[in-house]
């Protein structure tokens, strides 16, 4: 009997050479590291090195992450991963009254470059990859972190890393936007102006289907609706005047793995070729690295389980097996313990611990592309890319990505799956292990890590303290700049730096644009 995959597509018991009838291997696959990517963006993949292993991490106060950051280089982690409190996430200072009881608690508190600086300290910025997971405030996060770095002795031209920067899924699937989505574009294309003349190795965008996962979305939807953004981003640069082999070589993008690993290997690989066509066929770019779709991935948080925390060590490590397989770039890998509270020092280095395993004791590095010639993989990586190409079309016709958002299409359907996947599990027809079957009468004991809520008491200290040290007038001008800028059409960026090393905060900051722009009032008019 045949079954579905996540995304409801047939999956049948047995592939075979007739499951590929009409298929055209030199065009849908090609060579690894020439188009169109379906078997990964780079000739010799790990065979060369390993993916760049990540561990996101982020919590209560600068000092603390500090810490966490250097126990993960010494452990070998070699890119760091930032996690940001949701009050800097909505651009609010510790004290504002929206902060209350959340400050340090899923990320670091940053209000100024003080914290940038103590967040940093001792970790060598021209040497190490950082990625942070920030959206809306990108712009402020980026410009801090170049200014620490200029602190270091560092050039703008050494510094790598990745900001996700990508507000069009936050209307979407989470929520932490601030301005509406017009004005938001126009921050985003003056990111990409800014870093290609200032900080040319930089990512300016990780452009997420993450969080679109976790928010419900199946595997054809995560990729459709991402890819959809993905365009959304391109045609608004475009339409800025920036040619688009001049920045398209720095975009990225930022995928879920789950435990349905075959499924998951054919949404990377269907991914890599829908955006290769996407750029060579509708923005005529021409630079092979404009049609590289390169990735970083992260485990699925959401089946994540608090019933049977260590069971998610084996989820952890199919969802990394399927990252791998399917040929990302760098990888984040869940604690176990994640579904309880925020990972110990333990749990950490176990997730890490999963990673190195497979690059050093497995030999999935040992040849390119693995599952190539795979019958089940190839139709199925087809019928991915089918489905995906059909849900790029529907927002499409509705306008685009923005159109489509404004009326609350990709937030619908996300839902609507969602909505079957609870059915399923409560059910029964969808196995969880420990939670619907093969569950325990009790439940061992475990001691999670608490984040300390004097946090939020000690970070408004440090802002009155930071405000009564500063140059209030010079505040107050940049910040008078800064707005002058929004209002018109100069970059907003080079103020909002000036803004920054002046001590202005990052409240300050984005209430100066709130003033201009407006905030975002959802619709859920579809």
């Amino acid at each position: 009997m045949a079954r579905e995959s996540e995304s409801g597509l047939p999956v049948e018991p047995v592939y075979g050479p007739e499951a590929l009838k009409g298929w055209d291997p030199a065009g849908k696959l090609g060579e690894p590291g020439a188009y169109p990517f379906t078997r990964g963006v780079y000739p010799t993949m790990y065979t060369g090195r390993p993916w760049t292993m990540r561990q996101y991490a982020g919590f209560g106060t600068a000092a603390e992450s500090n810490a966490r950051y250097r126990q993960l280089i010494a452990h070998g982690t070699t890119g760091l991963s930032v996690a940001f409190d949701l009050p800097t996430q909505m651009g609010h200072d510790s004290d504002a009254p929206l902060a209350h009881g959340e400050v340090g608690k899923v990320g670091v508190a940053i209000d100024s470059i003080e914290d940038m600086r103590v967040l940093f300290d001792g970790i060598p910025l021209g040497q190490v990859s950082t990625s942070m997971t920030i959206n809306a405030p990108a712009a402020l996060l980026l410009l801090l972190y170049q200014l620490v770095a200029e602190e270091q002795g560092v050039r703008p031209e050494q510094l790598t890393g990745t900001i996700q920067n990508d507000v069009l899924k936050e209307y979407i699937a989470r929520g932490t936007y601030i301005f509406p989505p017009k004005p938001s574009l126009r921050l985003t294309a003056d990111i990409f102006k800014y870093c290609t003349a200032e900080i040319p190795k930089w990512n300016t965008i990780s452009i997420s289907g993450y969080h679109m996962a976790e928010a419900g979305a199946s595997p054809v939807q995560e990729i459709a609706f991402t890819l959809a953004d993905g365009i959304e981003y391109v045609r608004t640069a475009v339409a800025a005047g920036m040619d688009v082999d001049g920045f398209a070589p720095r975009l990225s993008f930022f995928f879920v793995a789950r435990t349905t690993l075959l499924e998951e290997v054919a949404k990377f690989r269907a991914a890599r070729r829908i955006w290769a066509r996407v750029m060579r066929d509708e923005f005529g770019a021409r630079d092979p690295k404009s049609l590289m779709l390169r990735f970083h991935t992260q485990t699925a948080g959401v089946q994540l389980t608090a019933q049977q925390p260590e069971v998610n060590l084996v989820r952890v490590a199919v969802q990394a097996l399927a990252a791998v397989l399917g040929g990302t770039q760098s990888l984040h890998t869940n604690s176990f313990d994640e579904a309880i509270a925020l990972p110990t020092d333990k749990s950490a280095r176990l997730a890490l611990r999963t990673q190195q395993v497979l690059a050093h004791e497995s030999d999935v590095t040992a040849t390119v592309d693995p599952f190539a010639g795979s019958y089940a993989v190839e139709r199925m990586t087809d019928d991915v890319e089918e489905a995906a190409v059909d849900l790029m079309r529907r927002v499409e016709d509705l306008g685009g990505a923005v159109a489509a958002i404004e009326r609350g299409f990709q937030k619908a359907e996300i839902e609507q799956n969602a909505y079957r996947i609870a059915q399923e599990t409560d059910s029964g027809e969808r196995v969880v292990v420990g939670v619907n079957r093969f569950r325990l009468d009790e439940e061992e004991p475990y001691a999670p890590l608490r984040v300390d809520p004097a946090i939020e008491a000690r970070q408004a200290e440090r802002l009155e303290k930071l405000r009564a040290e500063r140059d209030r007038r010079a505040v107050d001008s940049a910040l008078a700049a800064l707005a002058k800028a929004a209002e018109g059409e100069n970059n907003v960026l080079y103020p909002m730096k000036e803004a920054l090393r002046a001590r202005a905060t990052v409240g300050e900051v984005c209430n100066a644009l709130r003033e201009v722009w407006g905030s975002h009032v959802p619709s859920d008019a579809f």
